[in-house]
């Protein structure tokens, strides 16, 4: 018996939205496996509340989902018992060895096995063999290219003849965790130097702290300097819920998009610009933060919280998305949501677009334990598609989880249609021994230009205290990114002997 997904689950149910615009979360028992037809397998189950009892507007119905590989699924909502095929469905169906081993593959976690290098290389000059790369094999068929670090003193590329040379390739990778009590952290080059943000947990969220070093690792390095950019400051209105703080350039210029207070609890999106000649490091290098609007210059929310905004530049334009939530711990909570809208980059604190709905906590995974969320969205972009991470689950505690978002980097992202989203989380506590409930990330390229990913976690099953995280992202043999391989299924160092013929040897 070999779990999928490292058993974590694949198929959640999906709430739904009361008249009162608040969540009504929902469950699955009973379920049920079956060849459905045209080469479609079902799978089953009946609808029930969050506390296990049955939900009576589903009596009589099954949720119903399709799929011909048990890799991607469609939701066909509720269907009736009767439509179930007449033989008898069960939790268990035999289906086709070789559809079985792809599924296997695919839910399983992915691991390095092996690098390809030549044995004999071809090179007049250092410069030429610094291009030769390693091609790296991954145990779901996937492969990518590595640089390789040459000991090659011994070479005389001056002198024809052949040579032996060692070459070494590693990965880059992090302890976790690496700095307590940061959440929502965000890695930005700018300038030839590395720079740091995070919500400050340890001073209760009070204040933008940014650090600067010389590389990625060094952010994290003890007794690494803080420089407070913007403290809490009554007379403006920056007073708690530092929250979310995040590097873009936007139009040419660089900003720090967050969340901020006054006196009255209440998060609210701002944009803070860099000045021309000002210093990230310095709060005077940086003007007066201003509270992102609508189009018609009305605040982005009155009788809301809005925070974790990102920007997104596709093909198709510029965007903005937040997370939106009114009433939150009362009644009539509508449960924390994303939002989109597009931008000018020259005012990139007014939207250009009336805000549309991405995505809402309607999934088990998202809508769990009391905490209804939707929220720290980030982006980047690949092979001519846009995917947007984003976290439910309570920020906190280990059920935090990241989901993922689709769409063509030329669709209309004002359009929920040209979206995507997946059923199944993207990386969770179960997918990286000892992190829990990993979430609000970020991604940035390394000094190698290897795409990364930043999140905070916690240390254990029962601990609340934030720590980040960084680790590479993958990419499948399909193109689709891959969150949850650790440093231990990655590459770690690898080491090799090859000729190298100089002229012509």
């Amino acid at each position: 018996m070999q779990p999928f997904n490292r058993n974590y689950g694949i198929l959640f149910a999906e709430g739904r939205v009361s008249a009162q615009n608040t969540i009504i979360p929902a469950g699955i028992r009973n379920p049920m496996i079956f060849h459905a037809g045209d080469g479609w397998i079902g799978i089953a189950g009946e609808m029930i509340h969050e506390d296990g009892t049955p939900d009576e507007t589903a009596e009589g119905k099954l949720a119903l989902w399709r799929t011909r590989d048990l890799i991607r699924f469609e939701s066909s909502g509720l269907t009736e018992r009767s439509r179930i095929p007449a033989e008898q469905p069960s939790d268990t169906l035999e289906v086709d060895p070789e559809l079985a081993r792809r599924a296997l593959c695919y839910w399983s976690p992915i691991r390095f096995t092996g690098a390809e290098v030549p044995e004999t290389i071809r090179a007049d000059s250092r410069e030429e063999l610094e291009r030769i790369r390693a091609r790296l094999r991954y145990s779901d068929g996937s492969e990518r290219e590595k640089r390789i670090d040459w000991e090659a003193s011994t070479v005389r590329f001056d002198r024809p003849g052949v040579y032996e040379a060692k070459g070494r390739i590693t990965q880059q990778a992090f302890r976790f965790p690496l700095a307590r009590g940061y959440g929502d952290p965000v890695i930005f080059p700018w300038e030839g130097k590395w720079y740091f943000l995070g919500t400050n947990d340890n001073l209760n969220d009070i204040g933008l702290y940014v650090r600067e070093a010389e590389r990625v690792g060094d952010l994290f390095a003890e007794g690494v300097q803080e420089h407070l950019i913007l403290p809490f400051d009554a007379n403006r209105g920056f007073e708690q819920t530092f929250w979310a703080p995040e590097f873009h350039v936007i139009g040419g210029e660089l900003y720090i998009l967050f969340a901020v207070s006054g006196s009255v609890w209440g998060p609210q999106c701002h944009l803070m610009k860099k000045k021309r000649e000002g210093s990230i490091t310095d709060p005077d290098g940086w003007e007066d933060p201003v509270r992102v609007v609508r189009k018609d210059g009305r605040p982005l929310a009155e009788a809301a919280i809005t925070l974790d905004m990102t920007f997104v530049r596709a093909q198709s334009g510029s965007y903005m998305i937040w997370s939106y939530r009114e009433h939150i711990g009362e009644p009539l909570d509508s449960g924390s949501m994303l939002y989109i809208a597009s931008i000018d980059e020259r005012e990139p604190w007014r939207l250009t677009s009336e805000p549309v709905l991405l995505t809402r906590p309607l999934l088990g995974w998202e809508n769990v334990a009391g905490t209804i969320n939707n929220e720290g969205p980030h982006a980047f972009a690949r092979d001519g598609r846009i995917y947007v991470t984003y976290s439910g689950g309570s920020a906190n505690r280990y059920t935090y989880a990241l989901g993922l978002l689709i769409a063509r980097t030329e669709a209309d992202l004002l359009d929920p249609a040209s979206w995507s989203k997946s059923i199944t989380p993207v990386l969770t506590f179960y997918s990286v021994r000892g992190e829990y409930g990993p979430g609000h990330n970020s991604f940035f390229a390394n000094e190698e230009g290897e795409l990364m990913i930043a999140y905070h976690a916690e240390t254990g099953l029962d601990e609340m205290l934030r720590c980040d995280g960084i680790r590479r992202v993958h990419f499948r043999k399909d193109g689709e990114p891959y969150f949850q391989m650790s440093a231990e299924e990655d590459l770690g160092e690898t080491g090799f002997t090859a000729k190298i013929i100089v002229g012509e040897g």
